[in-house]
């Protein structure tokens, strides 16, 4: 198969991971259980592929340290991103937290050796705007909280930039080391089924820590209640719902992931990065369509134009 129609499932495959994240939030699932439902699958999914081809090397020091970096840029590259979501308005974090795609197509051309194409980058770029025009709903119609940093003083705003501004920051960095570094581990002969086994697991231990410490704290701090065994609080009922379904999501979410990133490492070896990571980036168009489709969200005018520049830049980087 060519290396674009590969790019386009990866970017499929992990818009519909991206969507089951969101059914999750609309559903009211615990994000925690989300994030370990995701990568629990994604690492069993991994493993077996790696067992099936007979290339599971669990004992080779690279793999675990490329999967530690690709996994932390994952890992703690969502969170972040999902911090400053909750900070600064999401027509400005989601934008700035992409532009790692720029960094990502600027190294296959620099450190890869890669030819650039008129067509092909003049693709790319319009790829790039139309991702940056899928974020700008919320501002344009007052939904998020582009509106209040508009109005605020120059203090507010420059307080609220400071909170949200380094978070975006960090985030765009830690995808740049999931998006850039499967082309990494590809040239130095590395199989990215392991590599990507290898940053799931970590990132599922982490994130299994971090609840058992949230759980933890949790019990400290409602200690001093009484509650009865036989009728559980509602406040228990509610917290044990949104965790079944936050997980049952996160593993819907965790298979189409894995999907989505083997596919997308398979792309990058096939073809060039420069052209494959602004593909893959277009998976938010998924999300969005299926959004249209089942939450019947209408797009603002910008969103319209973003559809346009999608689809445009995958034309003209196929011909």
């Amino acid at each position: 198969m060519h290396w674009f129609a590969i790019a386009v499932l990866s970017a499929l495959a992990f818009g519909l991971a991206g969507f089951f994240m969101k059914a999750s939030q609309m559903r009211g699932g615990a994000l925690s259980s989300l994030l370990i439902g995701l990568y629990a699958y994604g690492t069993a999914g991994f493993w077996i592929q790696a067992l099936l081809t007979r290339s599971w090397q669990p004992f080779d020091w690279r793999i675990w340290t490329a999967g530690a970096i690709i996994g932390l840029g994952s890992a703690w590259g969502n969170l972040l991103f999902m911090r400053a979501l909750a900070r600064g308005p999401a027509s400005l974090v989601s934008p700035l937290t992409n532009a790692n795609i720029v960094i990502v197509m600027a190294a296959g051309i620099v450190w890869f050796g890669e030819t650039p194409h008129a067509t092909g980058l003049v693709g790319a770029c319009w790829l790039l705007v139309g991702i940056a025009l899928l974020s700008l709903r919320g501002s344009l119609r007052g939904g998020d909280h582009g509106t209040t940093i508009s109005r605020a003083s120059p203090a507010q705003r420059a307080a609220r930039l400071g909170s949200w501004y380094p978070l975006a920051l960090a985030a765009m960095g830690l995808f740049v080391l999931r998006n850039g570094g499967l082309k990494v581990t590809d040239r130095i002969g590395l199989d990215s089924a392991n590599v990507l086994w290898a940053g799931y697991l970590l990132s599922l231990l982490w994130f299994l820590a971090a609840a058992g410490r949230s759980k933890h704290a949790g019990h400290q701090n409602g200690g001093g209640g009484r509650t009865s065994e036989a009728q559980p609080s509602a406040d228990v009922k509610t917290r044990s719902s949104a965790a079944r379904i936050g997980f049952g999501w996160g593993l819907a979410a965790g298979a189409f992931s894995y999907g989505g990133l083997q596919l997308y490492a398979v792309a990058l070896a096939r073809g060039p990065a420069h052209l494959v990571a602004p593909i893959f980036a277009a998976n938010s168009l998924v999300v969005v369509v299926l959004s249209l489709a089942v939450y019947r969200e209408r797009l603002s005018f910008p969103q319209y134009a973003a559809l346009i520049c999608l689809l445009g830049g995958l034309v003209l980087i196929r011909i």
